[in-house]
């Protein structure tokens, strides 16, 4: 059971939550038929069975996820208590399901009480401070909270939460996001201090000697906000808020740059500041800050928390030349923070430097993660005392595979620190895991690895390029890699943030820049490409597609529109767009990083084109038909106007040279009629002379995928990524590639973890496994499955977690046949396609009709449960 994508959420700011839930159950066919939602303002009144709140009444619906809300006006910090019953296909009602809740947010700008407050000067690291008391019969203590940069809370000492990195980075001129926090079992009765440590994180970026910064700028100092009230067993209320009577002080991180590090003197710290009794003499008074920001915003507008997701050891340590100099491996390149443990003198020091790429002689190279002549990153820690410490960084994480130490002594002395322990924790989104993938053949597996690891390491607040270098949203990858990473993870909530964050970046022109939120502003093609913006329109429709939600196209329309007339602006006299970037990092014949085989007018053409299309489709779901009719007019223009520039009658295809160009048409519907031979020839013959080396690149690939699969050529795909040279992805696992790469060749001066070229997983999910929408379905209501046995694959299983539930196969060859087993969830169909030409050998252990042909493939309608068909190949 969900509300607005999560599980018993804190600081729903809507009045008219989502919910959703899965049913389980045994047996074939079964269905939901009805529903009724309970809603009471207490735990209790469900279980007497009382509906104070709402109560939906039998409702005949098969729907089960985003039922919006529709009782009495609930009111800011309110627990709210659900439940839900449903009726199966024959009229039988089942148990009320167990309680769950919400608990919502402030609800109004107005009832923000507290104040923004902060040091009074910029500092790397701000320690707020405030001791109370509380009164017995304390029956609950809600706190709103947030911190900029970045901020951790701290109540009687203890650290709330298990998040990191939070709030979420936005452009907090438009919007910060806040946490709603339950801290009444974290205090006592009578007194207690809660404390606030902030870092710099997005909202200050400066460039210091050494030190390595993508960009510089600044939203100003650090600055908290908190706001808790605390109401007792006679109804009445206290509150505490942030304000002047706050403590603040610098405190022990010395030096905070999400770019290039976090330095930590423990001399600094000060041991008991965020609890009670602690002599704050010399601290000063909390200043006022500037009130100047953007809007305050609770759980609905935010990602999932990033958390340590597993810990890792060194799986190789390696002395080098100099006194505590060592390398650490860690065996993959990921997204961490290091925890350290260390003993040696007071005022000895350690410093860890990330890198993911080794020189010969076996140090760090920083060449993948800006170079070293644009300065360098790291972590530094000095020690407070001449015992064993231990410590972990607060603000900044960083993408690698190996840690490089170095020790120094303290200032006047000789003897050095000894790093008794060293780790890396993996930190990364907690979005929910909705895929499983497995086949016979250890590469394909290995291929699936690295794609999550990209995946993994770039799920932060924002998708981001690289967890290192960059560290920014630039968007195309939102819908070139959406739908493999819809397979892999639910990703409802970070793709929400992603449309807001697009959102507050639109230009009043309407242009959609490359990257959200846009913390620097590049130039031309860099700032405003149709390839990189159309993200804004596809990410919303892929949520359609995935999830059945309507929410992003009703709530980004207009704006989308917006970004539409901005590209039509943009075009030239013969209806081409050029300002894109055309397929980025293609492979051409000068194999440098940007487009060579596929320029911009072509690829940002045929966006402007799918941007039309599926405004057009947009339009429809909402009942505008005016709307629906004048985008898919121009659509039509669109078409013909690229068909004019770059079809080429004679040969039958566009350019013979370019698989982007011949892939990209084909699959978004613009190549004209009569020409599906022509094109599969052309992509077929450029393949088979290069011995299925792909040059599609950042922009290309996806639909190259996509195009083969569209045209019958399962086994042209097969042969693309299991090819065992460059450029593949056998050749990145030959040169130690533990997770995608920049570029198909591995190059050790671009990023080894990037989270692009990642869409062959959509290709698994979708056709080896087969499971995709059925034609005209949505939110797999209704579920095609046709997998594809290609190559040598002896078997190959797995499964989507479906808003519905899990969509599960496994196909496994034997001698000259096919067992297929395949489970579809309670409250959904599918249509089965089976791989044989022969359709009198099928057997299946139910009674299902087939109910047609593919071509000679013979398709069965089947309701929910599992199902075992054989059948020859």
């Amino acid at each position: 059971m969900k509300c607005e994508y999560g599980i018993e959420p804190m600081g729903i700011d809507t009045q008219s939550p989502r919910l959703s839930w899965r049913l389980e159950g045994k047996g074939r066919g079964l269905a939901q038929s009805a529903y009724q939602i309970r809603v009471a303002s207490s735990r209790e009144a469900l279980v007497r069975g009382e509906a104070d709140l709402w109560d939906s009444g039998k409702t005949v619906s098969r729907s089960s996820s985003q039922i919006p809300y529709e009782g009495k006006e609930l009111v800011s910090g309110q627990t709210v208590f659900w439940q839900v019953r449903v009726w199966d296909q024959v009229g039988t009602v089942c148990d009320w399901s167990d309680p769950s809740q919400w608990t919502m947010g402030i609800l109004s700008d107005s009832e923000w009480q507290a104040k923004w407050i902060g040091h009074g000067e910029a500092v790397p690291n701000t320690l707020l401070r405030r001791e109370f008391t509380t009164r017995s019969g304390l029956v609950r203590a809600l706190a709103f909270v947030t911190g900029l940069g970045q901020y951790e809370l701290f109540v009687n000492g203890e650290k709330v939460g298990d998040d990191l990195l939070s709030p979420g980075w936005t452009d907090y001129e438009e919007t910060i996001l806040y946490e709603t926090r339950d801290l009444t079992k974290l205090l006592n009765r009578g007194n207690n201090a809660v404390g606030i440590s902030l870092g710099n994180g997005m909202h200050h970026v400066e460039r210091v000697p050494g030190r390595f910064a993508k960009f510089v700028g600044s939203f100003g100092q650090q600055k908290a906000i908190f706001q808790m009230y605390l109401e007792y067993e006679d109804g009445s209320v206290e509150w505490l808020l942030s304000d002047e009577s706050w403590q603040s002080k610098a405190g022990p991180i010395t030096f905070s740059n999400i770019y290039s590090g976090e330095d930590f003197d423990a001399r600094l710290w000060e041991s008991g500041w965020n609890e009670t009794g602690f002599d704050g003499s010399g601290w000063r008074d909390a200043v006022i800050v500037d009130a100047k920001q953007g809007r305050l915003t609770g759980f609905t507008g935010g990602s999932e928390a990033i958390e340590v997701i597993e810990t890792r050891n060194a799986t190789e340590i390696r002395d080098l030349s100099g006194v505590g100099a060592r390398l650490y491996d860690f065996g993959q390149n990921a997204s961490y923070f290091p925890r350290l443990k260390i003993s040696g003198p007071k005022g000895s020091k350690v410093r860890l430097i990330p890198g993911e790429v080794l020189y010969p002689d076996g140090r760090i190279t920083r060449a993948s993660m800006g170079g070293m002549h644009r300065g360098s990153a790291w972590w530094e820690y000095i020690k407070a005392s001449d015992g064993v410490e231990e410590w972990r960084p607060q603000f900044y994480y960083q993408g690698y595979r190996y840690l490089q130490t170095q020790t120094f002594p303290a200032e006047g002395e000789s003897e050095h620190p000894i790093i008794e322990d060293l780790r890396s924790e993996v930190v990364h989104s907690v979005a929910e895991v909705t895929g499983r993938f497995e086949t016979s053949d250890p590469l394909l597996n290995r291929i699936r690895d690295l794609v999550r690891w990209a995946q993994r390491s770039n799920m932060v607040s924002v998708l981001t390029d690289c967890p290192h270098r960059e560290k920014l949203g630039w968007l195309e990858q939102y819908h070139l890699n959406g739908p493999a990473i819809r397979y892999e993870f639910d990703m409802a909530r970070m793709y929400t943030k992603g449309m807001g964050d697009m959102a507050d970046a639109q230009t009043e022109e309407g242009l959609i820049p490359n990257i959200a939120p846009e913390f620097v502003q590049f130039k031309n093609t860099f700032r405003a490409a149709a390839e990189w913006g159309a993200a804004y329109i596809l990410v919303a429709w892929q949520q359609y597609q995935f999830l059945g939600d309507e929410a992003l196209i009703r709530a980004h329309w207009a704006n989308m529109e917006r970004y539409f007339a901005y590209l039509q602006s943009k075009v030239d006299e013969n209806g081409i767009l050029s300002e894109g970037l055309g397929d980025w990092y293609d492979i051409g014949p000068e194999n440098v990083s940007r487009s060579e085989l596929t320029l911009p007018p072509r690829t940002a053409t045929a966006f402007y084109f799918y941007d039309a299309l599926i405004l057009s489709k947009m339009a429809a779901v909402l009942g505008d038909e005016a709307s629906r009719v004048r985008y898919a007019e121009k659509a039509r223009g669109i078409r013909a106007d690229y068909n004019e520039a770059f079809f080429d009658e004679a040969l039958g295809c566009y350019d013979p040279e370019s698989q982007c160009a011949n892939a990209l048409p084909w699959v978004m519907g613009i190549a004209p009629e009569g020409s599906r031979e022509g094109i599969r020839r052309a992509l077929l013959e450029d393949l088979e002379k290069r011995d299925y080396a792909m040059t599609a690149g950042d922009v290309g690939f996806r639909y190259l995928l996509l195009a083969l699969a569209d045209l019958g050529e399962q086994e042209a795909v097969y042969k693309i990524i299991s090819r065992d040279s460059a450029p593949g992805y056998a050749y990145i696992l030959q040169q130690g590639g533990t997770a995608l790469t920049e570029s198909w060749f591995a190059s050790p001066t671009s990023s080894n973890n990037h989270f692009m070229l990642g869409q062959v997983t959509e290709w698994y999910y979708r056709h080896l496994l087969g499971i995709d929408n059925a034609e005209g379905s949505v939110g797999f209501d209704r579920i095609r499955i046709a997998p594809n046995p290609v190559g040598d694959l002896e078997w190959c299983e797995g499964s989507y977690l479906s808003r519905h539930g899990e969509i599960s196969v496994r196909w496994e060859r034997g001698e000259g046949s096919l067992r297929i087993e395949v489970e579809i969830p309670i409250n959904t169909e599918a249509e089965i396609v089976l791989p044989t030409a022969k359709a009198k050998s099928v057997t299946v252990d139910a009674a299902l009709e087939r109910i047609g042909f593919e071509g000679e493939c013979p398709v069965y309608a089947a309701g929910s449960g599992r199902y075992v068909f054989r059948c020859a190949l």
